[in-house]
């Protein structure tokens, strides 16, 4: 494994925010009677609602219309209290140590918005560790559209397939070899149920993919 760049997604693989976010979810739907497996819910993990729609899944479930800016508002803070707690990801920093020490370049690739990816990387403290961070809005399409790691490999003038991403989702699968990126998937507890085995590799913490690289 010889990557000239590192592609990493954001929610789930550098900082554990998808855990929050389900909660929240699994708590709206048992309030309204309705179970969310997560095999349902990992649907929408790595892109966004036009994938699947947790809120007109709940509205098909129960026959009912919600004021969902009301309800996400809510969530939106039980959500924030909930990750302001956590530290990035296991084996996130020394894989950055690694890749600063060696001069391979670190991008962050994400389908969520600039303001979300940004202001937790720099409370991390985790902004100046990569070289580019493309979030929905730098490219026209999100995930599982190719389009923002294209857009990440044009900036680094780079071959897609020198460009190792790392993803926990399908979605993101799907946009990496789209792109013609290889993928090494590094599940969470939201997407470990996740069939991974069309990515070139396969790991269970990023720690395993730093000893590969070294």
């Amino acid at each position: 494994m010889s990557p000239r760049a590192l592609l990493f997604d954001f929610d789930g693989v550098l900082l554990d925010t998808e855990w929050a976010i389900y909660q929240t979810w699994a708590e709206l739907f048992k309030k309204h009677g309705q179970a969310l497996p997560l095999a349902t819910y990992v649907q929408c993990i790595g892109s966004d609602f036009n994938t699947w729609s947790p809120e007109k899944h709940l509205e098909d479930l129960t026959g009912d219309s919600f004021d969902w800016p009301r309800i996400n508002a809510e969530r939106n803070v039980e959500i924030r209290r909930n990750i302001d707690v956590l530290d990035a990801m296991t084996g996130v920093r020394d894989l950055l140590v690694h890749c600063a020490q060696v001069e391979l370049p670190c991008v962050v690739v994400s389908s969520s918005s600039h303001q979300w990816v940004d202001g937790w990387l720099e409370k991390l403290g985790l902004l100046p560790d990569f070289v580019h961070v493309i979030c929905k809005g730098d490219a026209p399409r999100i995930k599982p559209a190719p389009d923002l790691y294209q857009e990440a490999v044009k900036r680094l003038d780079l071959l897609a397939k020198e460009c190792l991403v790392i993803e926990d989702s399908y979605n993101g699968m799907l946009a990496a070899h789209a792109a013609g990126c290889p993928v090494a998937a590094i599940p969470n507890r939201i997407t470990e149920e996740i069939d991974f085995s069309e990515a070139e590799y396969q790991f269970e913490t990023l720690y395993e993919l730093l000893n590969a690289l070294s």
